[in-house]
């Protein structure tokens, strides 16, 4: 009868020992490490030193990662921070933006006595992710973790108004643009013109085109590279065109100064 071979423990140590690490994806994985750091941004100059590639390589990963939406440049084109594909792996910067955007929150509501709200672009669509509320009687007030529309809500417009024209074309495409009412954006056009709008009055209105009896406006959150916006919103009974644009005129000054920067000072309209 023939014997098997013995077992050899050391085989099985030194097995566990080998290093099966990829060198390319090392890189990929520092590189990501040294964006999530920082919020404002990284240069092309810090990621080769950091990594240790030429400039010429380091930059040939960012634009790799850039195609897959890992990564995105800022609006100079010279700072490298993490793009749309990991807003949900961001939780620290979330943390912080909806800390830092709270007190906000509460003077909207105290100064015009509508709900107030901070949303989120996830996936496709805007996701409430603080709302304070009216103390009205009567009032719009979504709940936290809602999810609605880019092109029927403000919220939804103000956050596409930030992004990218090809970025928003795909948005759109995949979900489509349902008739919430009959105020509704009904084509990608109009859309576009809706858009055009937001981004030369800084602010959008939704003008009972997601609720028959609702109005909100909204700003885009410029100091922090998440796609978010603030919004006040109100029945249509109390919350005439003429308020929501006195509305939108606040938000841009609070909107712009709410930042996810550490550095930075937050103004909260007080």
């Amino acid at each position: 009868m023939r014997r098997g071979r013995r077992h050899r423990p050391d085989c099985d140590a030194a097995e566990e020992e080998r290093d099966y690490s990829v060198r390319a994806v090392e890189r990929v994985c520092l590189i990501l490490n040294l964006l999530q750091s920082s919020v404002d941004g990284i240069a092309l100059n810090e990621v080769a030193q950091t990594t240790g590639l030429p400039k010429s390589s380091a930059f040939r990963y960012l634009w790799t990662l850039e195609n897959h939406r890992y990564v995105e440049r800022g609006e100079d084109g010279n700072l490298f921070r993490l793009g749309l594909g990991f807003v949900g792996m961001q939780s620290r910067h979330l943390e912080i933006l909806r800390e830092r955007s709270h007190p906000s929150l509460n003077y909207l509501r105290d100064e015009f006595g509508e709900t107030a709200n901070l949303g989120l672009l996830d996936g496709d669509q805007v996701i409430y992710i603080d709302i304070v509320e009216s103390r009205r009687g009567v009032r719009f007030a979504a709940s936290r973790g809602d999810r609605v529309p880019l092109h029927s809500t403000a919220l939804g417009k103000a956050v596409a108004s930030r992004l990218p024209d090809d970025r928003v074309r795909d948005l759109v495409k995949h979900t489509g643009l349902v008739k919430r009412t009959a105020n509704t954006i009904g084509t990608t056009e109009e859309f576009f013109e809706e858009l055009g709008r937001v981004r030369r009055t800084g602010y959008a209105i939704d003008d009972r085109e997601n609720e028959e009896d609702g109005r909100c406006v909204a700003a885009p959150l410029l100091g922090t590279h998440l796609p978010a916006a603030l919004s006040v919103s109100g029945p249509v009974s109390r919350f005439g065109l003429a308020e929501a644009k006195k509305v939108g005129k606040a938000l841009l000054e609070v909107a712009s100064g709410i930042t996810t920067n550490p550095v930075s000072e937050q103004r909260t309209g007080e």
